[in-house]
């Protein structure tokens, strides 16, 4: 039943992002805030198919437990590119928004994003392990949480200034597919329910996705 319904989601998810993603690049008509969210869509969606591929494939194969190493690293891979997707959100924060200056900030974000990186390559994590140790899986995403309360902050205070009806959602998208997220990485391991978690998070993330489709609109009304 598992299989089935992690399949039903999960593979649509990964067909529409990139879908999107080659959509809204192909259409920007040189809008550089249109390519860039396209960019980020095909980087979620071929990023999350190392993990989920074979996770599917694992639930239709005997369970998890025996494609540990595969998805381990499929996880590895997630993880860098759900960073650089929320490196790629922040350009498009500064281009919707035309901020030009707080460079200091620019500095701060590659920092956190190079150093959330860094973190999840080093082999202490055992990603391929049975009984990676929760210290590492914790200490990788403290730079990923300030990642996101930066990203729901500068949202939040200029949508709101800017009135902006396609971005109005956005720290809140952002808020609960963290919400979601850290749960499932602090006892996912304990309590396997827990990682149930993970689909209201992809649907935070459908959502993110899908106002790159409004802002195409609105950018060409």
């Amino acid at each position: 039943m598992q299989a089935i319904g992690e399949s039903i989601f999960e593979i649509p998810y990964l067909i529409s992002v990139i879908i999107i993603g080659f959509y809204l690049i192909r259409n920007s008509n040189n809008q550089k805030i249109l390519r860039n969210y396209g960019f980020m869509s095909l980087i979620l969606g071929f990023g999350d198919a190392f993990h989920l591929i074979p996770r599917v494939y694992a639930l239709w194969n005997g369970g998890t437990d025996k494609f540990t190493a595969i998805l381990g690293f499929g996880t590895l891979i997630t993880s860098i590119t759900m960073t650089i997707f929320y490196l790629i959100l922040y350009y498009i924060w500064r281009e919707r928004y035309n901020v030009d200056n707080r460079l200091r900030l620019t500095y701060i974000m590659w920092i956190l994003t190079a150093l959330r990186i860094i973190l999840c390559l080093m082999p202490q994590n055992q990603w391929t392990s049975d009984n990676a140790p929760l210290f590492y899986a914790v200490l990788r995403n403290i730079p990923f949480l300030f990642i996101g309360i930066i990203m729901v902050y500068l949202f939040y205070t200029e949508s709101k200034k800017a009135n902006d009806k396609v971005f109005k959602n956005m720290a809140i998208a952002i808020t609960f597919s963290f919400l979601f997220y850290f749960p499932v990485v602090i006892w996912a391991d304990k309590y396997p329910l827990v990682g149930m978690f993970m689909l209201p998070k992809t649907v935070m993330y459908i959502w993110i996705i899908t106002m790159g489709l409004k802002l195409k609109k609105d950018i060409q009304v």
